[in-house]
């Protein structure tokens, strides 16, 4: 049965093509229509109509409900039966499933810190880089020299700096995405997985954080992790680059973990056999 206290704020406004005014039935009138399971809406309608059968169709009123929120009952669960629900609903996975890019070689990273893609860098990459570095400067120079602008040494020389500049930007940007890619397993990665491996089960020894301490909240490094994840993909038209240290980088962690319990177990059972004493 329908409390009187909230009945009394149901109102059927009568929305007629000249005027507006509400209707406040009596609650226990309300009372008796929401115990019989009847429709007041439909049966309004049709009262109406038979009360209206004179009036012309196009000025005939119709009929809408407000009607606040109904409260609902809920069963109050003891201690016990809440804490199985939350550990029914608890994620089992340790990492935020996020989306992934088919590749051919294992993902080791798919949004790795800055300092982590300078410090895993191969010395082709460096290669590489200076050499796009100095490609700019050094084709303006060859052009000049055997097609002369004639702009004098002033121009020449903002034009080289300029070039040295872009050249610069440009050869960081390529070392830096040839290092990453690796990361994201688009390329060739033995050697990143296996200092992967090691960098962190190392970390889980020392019991540290495996992606470093931050300052943020989850919910600020989940934001920062979808801004800069995958972002070398987009590198030639907006370079973006990870300076956050959060938890969300796609993998699996708990590969670390076993990892560590196998190599602390060996270091025991070492131990044990060096000296039998213990």
């Amino acid at each position: 049965m329908v409390g009187a206290s909230r009945v009394k704020q149901c109102k059927w406004l009568w929305l007629a093509p000249q005027r507006t005014s509400h209707i406040e039935f009596p609650p226990r009138l309300v009372d008796m229509i929401f115990a019989s399971g009847i429709n007041p809406l439909l049966e309004l309608q049709r009262l109406g109509s038979s009360k209206l059968q004179g009036t012309s169709q196009s000025r005939r009123p119709q009929f809408a409900c407000l009607r606040p929120p109904c409260s609902t009952t809920t069963t109050t669960e003891t201690a016990g039966q809440a804490q199985s629900v939350k550990m029914s609903t608890t994620p089992g996975n340790t990492y935020t499933i996020s989306k992934q890019i088919k590749t051919e070689y294992p993902l080791i990273d798919n949004d790795p810190h800055f300092k982590r893609v300078i410090r895993y860098a191969r010395p082709s990459d460096y290669v590489h880089g200076i050499v796009a570095a100095a490609a700019g400067p050094s084709l303006l120079y060859a052009m000049e020299r055997f097609a002369p602008s004639y702009v004098g040494k002033g121009g020449v020389a903002q034009t080289m700096r300029l070039g040295g500049a872009m050249g610069l930007c440009g050869g960081f940007i390529y070392f830096y995405q040839r290092s990453i890619l690796r990361f994201y397993g688009m390329s060739e990665n033995a050697r990143e997985v296996q200092m992967d491996m090691r960098e962190m089960v190392d970390k889980v020894k020392r019991g540290e954080p495996i992606y470093g301490e931050s300052q943020l909240t989850p919910a600020m490094q989940g934001v920062a992790a979808r801004q800069s994840r995958y972002s070398a993909l987009f590198m030639a038209v907006l370079p973006w680059f990870n300076f956050v240290n959060h938890s969300q980088h796609g993998v699996d962690t708990a590969k670390y973990y076993r990892q560590a319990e196998r190599e602390l177990e060996a270091e025991r059972l070492a131990r044990e056999g060096g000296n039998p004493s213990q």
